[in-house]
């Protein structure tokens, strides 16, 4: 199980990499949801650095047509997970991340106030890699030991909050890797 730092909300053993997008939690606020996102740029293409220079607002738009789009985008997870399993974290868990957007599902709205945002890299028409369900299912446990109001019925994709407008993690996402554990 990974360690988390309950002074700094941060896991102790992976790199943090800060993004700028980030605010503080409403007070009085319960973490007890997760929020599954893929995100890869150009879509489709690893092994470089332009997510993580997206959520630090460093993304060269000349470097892709399709970067054009993210120009003045201002988003952030939590955690990033890489192809190869690697977790960075970008934003303390105990800081309100700027990943959901607009949101609402079962009742609630404004899903950043209280979720933990998780990036895959990918996208919503290709397989995740087992060293992402590993590193995710470790993430999880974690997390629900810190916050134990996170429940399965509380782990979701984008998808679930922002269903027109947002499709991930996709349709090859296996939850029943992440919700039972299986790898």
């Amino acid at each position: 199980m990974l360690q988390i730092n309950e002074k700094t909300s941060k896991i102790s053993e992976i790199d943090f990499v800060t993004s700028p997008n980030f605010d503080d939690r409403p007070k009085s606020i319960s973490i007890d949801t997760i929020v599954i996102h893929c995100i890869s740029l150009p879509e489709g293409e690893y092994d470089n650095n332009h997510v993580i220079d997206f959520f630090q607002n460093k993304l060269n738009i000349s470097l892709d047509d399709s970067f054009k789009s993210l120009e003045n985008f201002k988003v952030s997870p939590h955690l990033f997970i890489r192809r190869d399993g690697q977790i960075i974290q970008m934003v303390p868990f105990n800081k309100r991340a700027w990943h959901a957007g607009k949101s609402s599902y079962n009742g609630r709205s404004d899903f950043n106030d209280f979720s933990i945002g998780i990036e895959l890299e990918g996208t919503t028409s290709s397989r995740y890699t087992d060293e992402q369900y590993q590193s995710l299912n470790n993430v999880i446990t974690s997390l629900k030991t810190l916050y134990t109001n996170i429940t399965n019925d509380n782990i979701l994709g984008h998808c679930d909050i922002a269903p027109d407008r947002k499709s991930d993690p996709g349709e090859f996402f296996d939850w029943r890797r992440i919700k039972r554990g299986e790898l």
